[in-house]
């Protein structure tokens, strides 16, 4: 399995939960509303239908080194059945496997400072709430 490439200065939104169009169609809206520009490559292929964490670490690894991913956002169960939609942020380089989640509210601001390597992905993981979401540095 190989993972998609986002467009140029977006990240990848790869979804792995097929139950609800409407929610999947739900979860790009507030994606896209968060923020005035541009920042995800969305990818709904029935072939990641509930992939794990674990294999998209394995596949990531296994990839030529121009096609490597530092990170993706996962739009899983708990992101299509959450009244919050919120998705799982998933590191593939610093620390593979290591994971945390994000509303869409703030997913624009984290994809803008990853893609451009202004942040790290263990500045946002480090700055969850009790329940491993990131709502902000402040918490809000």
């Amino acid at each position: 399995m190989a993972l998609p490439e986002p467009e140029d200065l977006t990240s990848l939104v790869l979804r792995t939960d097929f139950s609800s169009d409407a929610a999947w169609e739900g979860v790009r809206a507030a994606i896209d509303g968060s923020d005035e520009y541009r920042h995800a490559t969305y990818v709904s292929d029935r072939s990641f239908s509930g992939v794990s964490v674990q294999a998209l670490v394995d596949a990531d690894a296994a990839a030529d080194d121009d096609d490597k991913l530092c990170y993706l956002f996962v739009a899983d169960t708990i992101t299509m059945t959450d009244e919050e939609h919120p998705l799982l942020a998933v590191d593939l380089y610093d620390e593979p496997g290591r994971t945390f989640r994000v509303p869409p509210h703030w997913y624009a601001d984290i994809s803008a400072n990853l893609t451009i390597a202004n942040m790290d992905f263990a500045e946002f993981a480090d700055a969850v709430d009790a329940s491993g979401t990131f709502r902000g540095f402040d918490g809000g």
